[in-house]
């Protein structure tokens, strides 16, 4: 068995996010497109006599290290999985910012399905690790693939999409998160229960992402859950008008939010407005990133 395994994993915005109305399970159809971003974790598993969670990084403090952690699960389903003894210590180094739409914890999370599994040496097939982490959550399967991809069902259900080039965003986070379950039931409220749409991904969305067509693809930025973040924290709205007015080509709330995720023309552009966003007063941090970027990985050095 080796010693330890160190996956990369990176983070994602939904360039596209429709949602149905909520099932008798109490969950939402969507159709939506993501987009990994090259803001990464890295999450180290080694042997252990106990099952431990410690965080790192700039976000360490913010890293449950209990059983509420889905790692701990995604541990847990490898083990049984290979018939080994969960017994490991995760090493969180969080860079991805928690609570805020671009899905650390599932990213943590099917990070740590391929650590556990390089581990063990389980060799468990790849379509049997995408059913584990589908298991763990909708996002959770994306994090393993990265790239750019259509999900439908709970996002859960992945087709890959071709894309030209490179998107260049900056993200504006808060401190304070919003609980993805209100921001849905927000959602809900709006809209009254005779919504009855399903959710599909327009076609214009898919042909600016085959194209590279970075500004095409800023005009038709969509999110169905952003009114209800909007309601549920009202700064929103000003800081997408803020970066809209200094020249980004489209924004928009980063899946359940708070985050507002900016598309921008260039490497520069984003430079510059992640510095303005910084120290507009609307937001607590920025940070520029770009995509696609592949999806979890094992560290080789």
């Amino acid at each position: 068995m080796a010693k330890s395994v160190t996956v990369r994993v990176p983070g994602k915005v939904n360039v596209y996010l429709g949602v149905g109305p909520r099932e008798f399970s109490g969950y939402h159809e969507v159709g939506t497109v993501f987009q990994s971003v090259n803001i990464y974790d890295e999450v180290t598993v080694e042997a252990a006599e106990e099952f431990e969670i410690i965080g790192k990084g700039i976000f360490a403090d913010q890293i449950p290290t209990d059983k509420s952690n889905l790692v701990w699960r995604a541990a847990q389903l490898v083990a049984a999985a290979c018939g080994e003894e969960p017994l490991v210590k995760i090493t969180i180094d969080k860079s991805i910012p928690v609570a805020a739409g671009m899905a650390g914890g599932s990213a943590d999370a099917a990070a740590t399905l391929l650590a556990c599994d390089a581990l063990w040496k389980a060799g468990i097939p790849r379509d049997q690790l995408d059913a584990l982490a589908a298991e763990l959550g909708s996002d959770v399967p994306f994090m393993l693939h990265g790239g750019c991809a259509i999900g439908t069902g709970r996002g859960d259900m992945l087709t890959p999409v071709m894309t030209r080039g490179i998107f260049h965003w900056v993200f504006a986070t808060y401190k304070e998160g919003l609980s993805t379950a209100a921001v849905y039931e927000r959602t809900d409220n709006l809209r009254g229960p005779e919504f009855d749409r399903v959710p599909t991904v327009p076609t214009e969305v898919l042909t600016a992402i085959n194209q590279g067509d970075a500004k095409s693809l800023g005009t038709v930025l969509g999110n169905d859950l952003q009114m209800a973040a909007i309601t549920m924290k009202p700064i929103i709205s000003s800081a997408l008008d803020f970066g809209l007015d200094l020249g980004a080509l489209g924004a928009i709330v980063s899946g359940s939010g708070p985050t507002c995720a900016f598309l921008v023309a260039d490497e520069m552009a984003a430079i510059s407005l992640m510095v303005a966003l910084s120290s507009s007063g609307l937001v607590d941090n920025a940070w520029r990133a770009h995509g696609p970027v592949h999806g979890a990985r094992i560290n080789t050095h």
